[in-house]
């Protein structure tokens, strides 16, 4: 007998295949079974979408292929996984097989039956047991205990607004252990927006319930370890799954809890294919898996915090908003001010011409590392100057691919471009000129680094050494185990001074670190790009958050900021740790706007060889979309509910000798904008197939962009 089944596969991005095809089978298989099917001249990995068909009609059914293979020795993907896929798909305006296959181990998309049944025969996670921690847990704070037991008693979701060194993620460990207790087959989710801070945080899950009860998921695995940790949690084997954004598509099936730590950071949204926000993508899984989630963070994404305002304040009231304000350590009634660090703003404006570290943050810096403490310097800015330029002729060091400055690097004499990774050795002469005196503009973590240990040349350690100064950024940890071994060395002490890019002000639990400067924070206070304000200010507040983290030291921490313009409004609030009132006047600025989050975007983007045939691409689709969509009346009457921006060049607007343009879409109702871009996506598929499009490399439909 033969069934017919619907099995999503990875169809390519632009074959305008957006759902599953049609497939025969000689055995009945499942809804969500893996199996092997022939697609063109290939054999690959596809999910059985649809189980028992209706035979098709002629020809059809002649046409349709057999299924190759199936992975019986696995469990089926079961409907809730199915419908987070089929949601991810259809909002993110990708094909069905590539949000699924892509949500797959890839290590598993090349495995035949008999391989894999090889493979889960190998020794698999232990079940939870008792971590060596449990038996011996510190009381809670009562703000701690507050949040927990709503979290224990309401159904959420939930936003977690805790200071930075509250205790977030003690309430997550606590919560983790309530839903385990509840039911012994449960699992929990926790998401982290960085690799780097996933060995920290599994160190403490491990610690508290067991190495055998944890796996961490995210690309930085090798594909073995990767395909072993998703097999445990598919299984559910594994009863708590850390990860990045990957993780929140990944099969757990027994999910009872979601947990998204720094929630506003904005590595949670995806940047090539399906541009998914794994934040957005996790409050949908709880919602459909019945999980409870909880959204932490010391500085909420505007979008969160609205959300998180009750119907009295003008909120719509879909977060439960948890507020954890003191430090632990803190008495339950003190200040909550009073164990946060005090900011003190440097003005630059009142420094010598040219200078990197006011006299007063270096002398403050000396005064730490005699007492054995450890300062942690911010410049979001690696390399040793971002452009090498001539002051004869005016030449400087743009990349000849791509329309940015190639970073000059001292440390091996390079420059390199930073998006298309072009690197040369620097000239010994002007390339233009001749003129052998050629210069540096700006600063970089390099720099900052020599500087200060020569700054410090005469400062002592306690035990009469001299200052230690360490760079971490992406430069600086390129090789394996290097971000680790840094980092080993900060927790150690062996290490004073910590310089570095934003890497290092995120959730880092560094507890000798008592001071905390921003060297350069000034260059996103305009940005023309209406979240910088959000960024610069969650960055400052994270960043301040690693200074007096153990409870001895919160009294005398300090964060110093070098600006030009230390009356600004964001550092008023950076001072009075007003994230509230900061909240409150941006989202005034973005309700008079008619921005995000009270209304909703699209970008479609296209890239080709000349920005003319970029920008015509998108141009034709406007024509079009307005053409035959008012046809429609559902579709017209969506259409009378959006802007539709004209086309124009990306802010950089070539790499790798690609041009880039963009179209911005905006409408204060989600479902219009929805409407229409699924009406656009077969227009642009044949856009892309049609003669005077051909220079067309690709394009992408980026809904909800953090970045314009």
């Amino acid at each position: 007998m033969t069934h017919w089944l619907a099995i999503a596969v990875p169809t390519p991005a632009h074959s305008g295949i957006a759902t599953p095809l049609t497939y025969r089978s000689a055995q009945p298989l499942p809804a969500g079974s893996l199996v092997r099917v022939p697609l063109g001249q290939r054999e690959v990995l596809g999910v059985v979408w649809q189980a028992d068909l209706p035979a098709p009609a002629e020809p059809l059914a002649r046409q349709a292929r057999a299924v190759t293979g199936a992975l019986d020795g696995l469990a089926p993907l079961d409907p809730t996984w199915r419908t987070l896929i089929e949601f991810t798909a259809r909002y993110y305006q990708r094909a069905l097989g590539e949000v699924a296959l892509a949500a797959l181990p890839p290590q598993l998309r090349s495995l035949s039956a008999v391989q894999l049944a090889r493979r889960l025969k190998r020794p698999a996670a232990r079940p939870a047991e008792a971590g060596p921690e449990d038996g011996a847990l510190r009381p809670l704070t009562a703000d701690q205990a507050g949040a927990l037991a709503a979290i224990e008693a309401e159904p959420g979701p939930f936003l977690l607004f805790g200071a930075t060194g509250s205790g977030k993620t003690e309430v997550y460990m606590r919560a983790a252990a309530g839903a385990l207790a509840r039911d012994p087959e449960a699992q929990v989710l926790v998401l982290v927006p960085e690799i780097n801070l996933t060995p920290q945080l599994e160190a403490r899950f491990a610690a508290r319930f067991g190495a055998g009860a944890c796996v961490s998921l995210h690309s930085g695995l090798t594909p073995p370890q990767r395909l072993k940790a998703w097999l445990a949690a598919h299984a559910g084997q594994a009863r708590i799954v850390l990860g990045t954004r990957v993780a929140v598509l990944a099969s757990i099936p027994r999910l009872a809890l979601i947990v998204v730590d720094e929630e506003h950071d904005p590595s949670y949204k995806q940047q090539e294919g399906a541009r998914y926000s794994a934040r957005d993508l996790a409050l949908y899984r709880g919602h459909v898996s019945g999980a409870r989630v909880i959204l932490g963070s010391a500085t909420p994404s505007l979008e969160s915090w609205q959300a998180s305002l009750p119907a009295a304040e003008g909120g719509p009231g879909r977060l439960r908003r948890l507020a954890m304000p003191r430090r632990v350590g803190s008495a339950p009634d003190a200040d909550p001010l009073a164990g946060l660090p005090r900011v003190r703003r440097v003005d630059m404006g009142r420094q010598p011409r040219g200078t990197l570290i006011a006299p007063p943050l270096l002398a403050a810096i000396g005064e730490r590392v005699a007492r054995g403490e450890q300062a942690l310097l911010l410049l979001n800015r690696r390399g040793w100057a971002p452009v090498l330029q001539c002051p004869d002729c005016g030449w400087n060091s743009e990349c000849p691919h791509c329309s940015a400055y190639r970073v000059f690097h001292k440390i091996d004499r390079t420059l390199r471009c930073h998006h298309c990774g072009l690197a040369e050795r620097v000239p010994r002469a002007c390339p233009q000129c001749g003129n052998p005196d050629i210069g540096t503009q700006g600063r970089g973590t390099e720099q900052l680094e020599e500087r200060v240990t020569e700054l410090l040349a005469g400062v002592r350690r306690p035990d009469g050494s001299p200052a230690r100064v360490a760079r971490i950024d992406a430069d600086s940890t390129r090789g394996k185990g290097q971000l680790e071994a840094y980092l080993a060395q900060v927790h150690a002490g062996t290490v004073d001074v910590l310089v570095g890019t934003q890497m290092i002000a995120k959730g880092h639990d560094f507890r000798h670190v008592t001071l905390v400067a921003a060297i350069n924070p000034d260059t996103a206070l305009f940005s023309s790009d209406f979240r910088a304000p959000e960024r610069l200010f969650a960055l400052l507040m994270q960043a301040a958050g690693r200074a007096g983290r153990d409870g001895a030291s919160s009294g005398s921490s300090e964060m110093w900021v070098q600006t030009h313009h230390p009356t600004h409004p964001l550092h008023a609030a950076l001072k009075a740790h007003d994230y509230p009132g900061f909240a409150a006047s941006q989202l005034a600025e973005r309700r008079q706007a008619g921005l995000p989050p009270f209304s909703h975007l699209a970008l479609l983007r296209a890239e080709a060889r000349t920005q003319e045939a970029a920008q015509a691409f998108l141009n034709a689709l406007a024509r079009q979309a307005r053409e035959q969509l008012v046809q429609d009346p559902a579709l017209a009457a969506a259409l009378d509910q959006l802007a539709w921006y004209p086309a124009v060049p990306l802010a950089i607007q070539r790499v790798a000798r690609i041009e880039r343009a963009q179209m911005l879409l905006e409408s204060p109702y989600r479902s219009a904008l929805q409407q229409v871009l699924a009406a656009c996506v077969p227009l642009l598929h044949a856009l892309r197939a049609a003669p005077e499009h051909r220079g067309i490399v690709r394009w992408a439909v980026d809904v909800d962009p953090l970045s314009l």
